[in-house]
């Protein structure tokens, strides 16, 4: 007999955004009066609501001049289940950044469009014009359910993408927030729907299972508190990797019979990325699987885990609040218990599943039905015109001409499908045109980086990250070939600050800002995004990542096994051979020691900023490494000293 959940009393003390949206009735207060105002910001607590209804405040930090007011500005997000962007909404998408944004756009790693650069008196008419687009912005942002992710591959011949898609779209709907407040708000009352909802998810709604919904007229599942931070869900299929399974708070997975009949899902729970620096207490996880739900029962598990985030989740301290905390502080079994308590029934076992592998589905694809679809990489997510490349130029005649849907990807990509085979060619003259390169002329190190915006606009950045990467990419290319290893290539990803929006703590090699020009360095994650990287060096300047990367990668060309990746191999071969390797590593002859048994050989001395400078200048000059000036500058003091 599975017992109800005991209800949860409210703690004594919760943390300020808990009491703004306490105020705010609903995603209303303080936004709609200063909406009105005439000043270019919002204060901070319309700038917290504003997040709910899919927008955040920013300001432009190359623009910030000492004695003057920031230029503020707004960035809208897109929620776009599994990554559907009809050819109405890109239409419109691209016609705002134009007009009222900064001529580009930004798809992003959770299969959405950002428009970046609006001022706060043109938010409602963009807000509106998307809507009536078939869009929405609601829930892209804030402490509740984010986009839900699916495989982007439109093959019409395989019903478990199908399902796959079909259950983010329906789970998304479950989720949405039921507040009137963002057709009051953007479309002054008028409650515009793109599309009906399905019978299954309405009831689902209103269904209280143990006390799955609240007593909230507004809100039956999140209630006026909503989450204690935000909630991100996945619907993939076996072996599809394409959408950082392990990453997602709740992960589902399609599971079909031998007659591809839909049976019901996988499910895995607790992962995040979020973490911050010098705060060993938060820290990225990978998710744990939960078990299996039939079909019939998918969406009261999924209101189970919500009900139990959202009662039980930390909303004292908003560091720890997030649901892989409370997975890692009660272990997959007691959490797994009380998800039992609210779903009224025991979780099955999970069914067995295939390795997953990563999948990008650049270039041109049947997709099942005698159409073709195309994946088209857009480095860093970036849509715009800029010399020889002229993607948005493209896409938009591309759209304008044929009226194709797109699907955004994880990796910031895009796809184009329903594409008759009669108008493959036109559609590849337009790319080829527009500079755009085919999936084979891409370099590997950029088809499968990732990187966040970072500066100018987001205000948690610490380092540059989109606009730093293509340079740094540049160097460990030429850093391959010079070590012969010409055909090698890893998944690099890199963010401004810990919270990990690109991501990087997957990566084979991660880049993390931690000062405005330096970054952790994370290794022995894998190419398949399966399994956690670890930080390696807490600071490594970047302009010692040279220096850094090579002895790494000769030691992995000298001991890697065939067709092993190099985030396989970090892994393999541990981080005290690394350092040992690295430590001992002459670049002159290309070799290092390599450790024995677990003993470790870096040691760390901290040095004066007026003596580190120096040293960085006789390194440079030398042609040596820090390490070895530094060694051997301390070397000869020490024999002087020993002399007197």
């Amino acid at each position: 007999m599975v017992n109800a959940p005991p209800k949860q009393p409210t703690p004594p003390k919760l943390s300020k955004l808990e009491g703004i949206k306490e105020r705010s009735h609903h995603l209303r207060h303080p936004l709609i009066a200063e909406l009105q105002t005439d000043a270019r910001n919002l204060p901070e607590e319309a700038i917290q609501i504003l997040k709910f209804h899919g927008s955040y405040q920013q300001d432009n930090r190359d623009n910030r001049a000492k004695g003057q007011e920031k230029d503020y500005q707004f960035m809208l997000r897109t929620r776009s289940p599994g990554g559907f962007i009809p050819a109405q909404l890109y239409e419109a998408l691209d016609e705002l950044s134009e007009t009222y944004g900064n001529h580009t756009l930004r798809a992003t790693t959770r299969q959405g469009f950002q428009i970046h650069g609006i001022v706060k008196q043109n938010l409602k008419t963009v807000m509106a014009a998307i809507i009536h687009s078939m869009g929405s912005t609601l829930g892209a942002c804030g402490d509740l359910n984010r986009n839900v992710m699916a495989p982007p591959a439109p093959y019409v011949n395989r019903p478990d993408y199908v399902y796959a898609q079909e259950y983010a779209n329906r789970i998304a709907d479950l989720l949405t927030p039921q507040t009137g407040a963002y057709y009051e708000i953007w479309l002054d009352g008028e409650k515009f729907l793109s599309a009906e909802e399905h019978p299954e998810v309405k009831a689902a709604r209103q269904r209280n299972t143990n006390g799955t919904n609240l007593d909230d007229d507004e809100e039956p599942i999140y209630g006026q508190y909503y989450m204690p931070r935000k909630f991100k869900i996945a619907v993939t299929v076996p072996g599809d990797n394409s959408i950082d399974l392990y990453t997602q708070d709740v992960g589902l997975v399609v599971i079909l019979d031998d007659q591809d009949e839909l049976q019901g899902f996988n499910v895995f729970v607790g992962g995040g990325m979020g973490r911050t620096h010098k705060k060993e207490e938060t820290f990225a996880r990978i998710a744990d699987p939960l078990g299996f739900v039939a079909k019939e029962d998918v969406y009261d598990l999924v209101k189970a885990i919500v009900a139990t985030q959202r009662d039980y989740g930390d909303r004292q301290q908003r560091r720890h609040a997030r649901m892989k905390y409370l997975v890692n502080d009660w272990g997959i079994d007691k959490f797994r218990s009380v998800v039992e308590q609210y779903f009224g029934k025991s979780v099955a076992p999970s069914r067995p599943l295939p390795e997953f592998k990563y999948e990008d589905y650049l270039g041109w694809h049947e997709q099942g039905d005698g159409q073709l679809f195309l994946g088209i990489s857009i480095e860093n997510g970036r849509v715009f015109d800029n010399g020889k490349l002229q993607l948005k130029s493209a896409l938009r005649q591309i759209t304008k001409q044929y009226h194709l849907p797109m699907r955004l990807t994880a990796n910031h990509n895009l796809i184009i499908y329903n594409i008759q085979p009669s108008d493959k060619a036109a559609i590849q003259g337009i790319l080829n045109n527009a500079g755009v390169l085919a999936e084979t002329e891409i370099d590997p190190l950029v088809r499968y980086a990732m990187a966040c915006p970072a500066l100018p606009t987001c205000g948690l950045a610490i380092a540059e990250s989109e606009r730093a990467i293509p340079g740094i990419i540049d160097r460990i290319r030429a850093l391959l070939n010079k070590l012969d290893l010409k055909e090698e290539h890893f998944v690099i990803r890199m963010t401004g600050c810990p919270n990990g929006c690109a991501r990087p703590y997957m990566a084979e090699l991660g880049f993390v800002g931690i000062k405005p020009t330096s970054y952790q360095l994370w290794l022995g994650g894998s190419s398949n995004q399966t399994r956690l990287a670890r930080t390696f060096l807490e600071v490594m300047p970047i302009d010692e990542l040279e220096a850094t990367l090579e002895p790494l990668l000769v030691f992995f060309k000298q001991k890697g096994k065939t067709a092993e990746s190099f985030g396989d191999f970090c892994d393999r071969i541990g981080f005290d051979a690394l350092r040992q390797y690295s430590d001992t590593y002459d670049p002159a002859t290309q070799t290092g020691k390599i450790a024995s048994g677990k003993a470790r050989v870096r040691h760390r001395v901290n040095l004066r900023e007026d003596v580190y400078s120096r040293l960085k200048e006789t390194a440079s000059a030398q042609g040596k490494t820090l390490t070895e000036v530094a060694s051997d500058a301390i070397d000869t003091y020490l024999k002087n000293q020993s002399q007197t």
